[in-house]
């Protein structure tokens, strides 16, 4: 008799669940197709993803991508088991920053990665995913679910994505025509979005497992699990609706990691500075409660967290107010946050 220690060594037994995947496959071939547009060629399942580039009336068009992931924010969804927004969070991250040069997002790819793979809850993520796309008009044409046991705790899993635009080169918008006298628009953000994670969840999170999903009378009832999960805002139809227009926008820039301060600058010219006002929009209670846990300053605060205000739109002072209302009726809180003066290329807070 053959000893069962003698038997082969199958991918399962080393932690790989092939069947597993086939399933996990299946359950997100609705999802990924809901987000097809017309230039997409094939199905899921194939080895590459095949997009008609579609280029009319562009009489130069230029491909724009950027790539990104949605960082420490996952260890919170996994730890209240709530996947279903974090897919939100790895489009808006990729196609907000391609949207600052005025491109068109037209397909995304992502890469997933988990410890151990679970059918139903890949179902949920690539669910998120989709529904990011759908807000940022893109398709998802492709992607990877890579399963990692031994280098990955079996609940574990990560998130990144690629985002692929077009914008017609004489439209494309990079700062270089920002002058002293522009305003700053600043449009809303949803909350955290998807940067500092590893400090919120040092300050707020780790020994407060039990707090998380109490509800708080500083935050209106909402409970400190919902607002940290807010899924990032993606300002795609926004924004394209007001280029599209003809609006004469000068520069914008998608406030992430390093907050106004280490994002703003980066699309200004090297003899302007960008004059911020703070208190010219509300600040949201979250971000007062990481302040009150962290001590950080006033300054580490805006250069680390958006506080408020995700996406910025630089233009002439005369235009500001009609952008703001355009702005509005698709469905943005705007506010008029600064002024770009005389300087070297830095924000300087009022």
């Amino acid at each position: 008799m053959t000893d069962s220690t003698d038997r082969p060594t199958s991918y399962r037994d080393a932690g790989v669940d092939i069947d597993e995947g086939a399933r996990a496959v299946d359950r997100i071939k609705d999802a990924v197709r809901s987000t097809y547009r017309p230039e997409v060629l094939g199905d899921i399942g194939g080895f590459g993803g095949m997009f008609a580039l579609n280029t009319a009336g562009m009489a130069e068009p230029v491909l724009v991508s950027g790539t990104d992931g949605v960082g420490t924010k996952l260890k919170l969804a996994q730890l209240l088991d709530r996947h279903d927004t974090v897919g939100i969070d790895l489009v808006a991250m990729c196609a907000n920053d391609i949207l600052v040069t005025g491109a068109e997002p037209l397909f995304f790819l992502d890469y997933v990665a988990v410890g151990k793979l679970d059918s139903a809850r890949m179902e949920r993520i690539v669910g998120g995913i989709a529904e990011g796309c759908k807000q940022a008009g893109c398709s998802l044409v492709g992607g990877e679910m890579a399963e990692h046991p031994g280098v990955m705790d079996p609940e574990d899993y990560d998130l990144s994505g690629f985002c692929v635009g077009v914008v017609d080169r004489a439209a494309a918008i990079d700062g270089s025509m920002i002058a002293e006298g522009d305003v700053v628009l600043g449009l809303a953000s949803s909350g955290i979005h998807s940067n500092g994670y590893s400090l919120v969840r040092k300050v707020l999170v780790e020994g407060h497992e039990d707090e998380l999903s109490l509800p708080r009378v500083d935050l209106d009832g909402q409970s400190l699990g919902d607002a940290l999960l807010k899924p990032t805002r993606i300002y795609a139809k926004s924004i394209l609706s007001l280029t599209r227009s003809g609006a004469p926008v000068k520069g914008m820039a998608h406030i992430t990691g390093g907050g106004i301060t280490e994002n703003l600058n980066r699309v200004l010219p090297g003899n302007v500075d960008a004059r911020v006002h703070r208190g010219a929009w509300p600040v949201p209670a979250v971000f007062g409660i990481v302040q009150a846990a962290s001590g950080l300053s006033d300054d580490e605060m805006y250069r680390t967290f958006n506080m408020g205000i995700g996406y910025a739109v630089v233009l002439a002072a005369a235009d500001a107010p009609i952008v703001a209302a355009a702005l509005r009726d698709s469905g943005e809180k705007v506010f008029e946050i600064g002024e770009i003066v005389s300087g070297k290329g830095e924000i300087v807070y009022e």
